[in-house]
């Protein structure tokens, strides 16, 4: 089995040596190991470091595309480059990299499709209270989410085998770390979690400003992959809480009109609020039909793309065996 080492990389020219030497030469079941550096459009020397310490593939951004979009990169270039096996770690050295192989270990057993490295937040003495406090709930909203057992949703440690990394397509502009559990839930991918350990910090987090924003960015994502994947459920919710809303304006006006003596005054107006929210109801339902069938839309365009990937990787591994010979 083949398995490539993606390390995302974005002005990481002082940490990406400490993560390339941390990086294990063999991993039992893969008889080849190779490293990949995505560019994310730095501006320093990230791109003459990697060439520097040797690594086998480098693709890089012209400009800064972000994550989600970088780490799609880093999938797609892998799947070409022939990989049976994708383990997805950051150019900042928060890894440990000896714990590679106890990512690849359930996939090479055939136990799972994608295993998402635990790092046991709890016991990060770095983290605060506050965020540690996020990190459960945000895990466990995901969880639910997602249908899957996850402990640490947002870890971005994780391996992926070809099959899994071919059903994937990361659409969020932020981070595929959420958007990756929750796909692979939906799409009944078997996912597991392993312990693994995490070095010392090494620089502050690029990926969000602060919590405030961290929160929206990740809940955003959340609420639009759950309407992805369940939309006919998530406006059925919708209609039922409007109808619900519009009902009892109605019944009142009805009661007083026919057992009260058409003693309606005063209350015509609510009478045209509950119609309003019965209507807008009704409205969520027909949205959430029509929505139903673009996602099933989505579904045969997503097995589409499957199966162009599959065609694309066996050409790009017949264009490799011809330069070999």
């Amino acid at each position: 089995m083949k398995l490539i080492i993606q390390i995302p990389c974005y002005n990481e020219e002082h940490t990406l040596p400490a993560t390339l030497a941390d990086l294990p030469k063999h991993v039992e079941g893969c008889s080849v190991v190779e490293v990949l550096v995505i560019d994310d459009g730095s501006t320093d020397r990230t791109v003459q470091v990697a060439k520097e310490l040797g690594v086998n593939h480098i693709v890089s951004h012209k400009n800064n595309r972000g994550l989600a979009r970088t780490f799609r990169t880093g999938i797609d270039s892998c799947l070409a480059l022939g990989a049976d096996i994708i383990v997805n770690t950051d150019g900042d050295n928060q890894y440990a990299g000896q714990d590679i192989s106890k990512l690849c270990a359930p996939i090479i057993a055939g136990e799972a499709d994608i295993v998402i490295g635990d790092r046991q937040t709890d016991s990060i003495a770095e983290f605060s209270w506050l965020k540690k406090k996020l990190q459960r709930i945000g895990s466990y909203v995901v969880r639910t989410v997602s249908e899957t057992k996850v402990a640490d949703v947002v870890s971005g440690f994780r391996a992926i085998s070809k099959d899994a990394a071919m059903m994937l397509n990361i659409v969020s502009p932020f981070s595929y770390t959420i958007e990756m559990v929750i796909q692979a839930g939906k799409k009944h991918l078997p996912i597991e979690s392993v312990p693994i350990q995490v070095n010392r910090k090494t620089r502050k987090s690029r990926l969000f400003r602060n919590i405030p924003s961290f929160i929206q960015n990740q809940v955003s994502t959340i609420v639009r992959m759950y309407a992805m994947y369940q939309p006919l459920r998530v406006f059925f919710y919708i209609g039922s809480i409007m109808i619900l809303l519009g009902l009892p304006p109605i019944v009142r006006f009805l009661y007083l009109f026919m057992f009260m003596n058409g003693s309606t005054e005063g209350h015509v107006q609510s009478l045209v609020l509950g119609g309003a929210c019965v209507i807008i109801g009704f409205l969520a339902y027909l949205i959430g039909l029509v929505s139903d069938l673009i996602s099933k839309n989505r579904e045969l365009l997503e097995m589409t793309l499957q199966h162009v990937r599959r065609i694309e990787m066996s050409t790009e591994q017949l264009k490799h065996r011809s330069h070999a010979e």
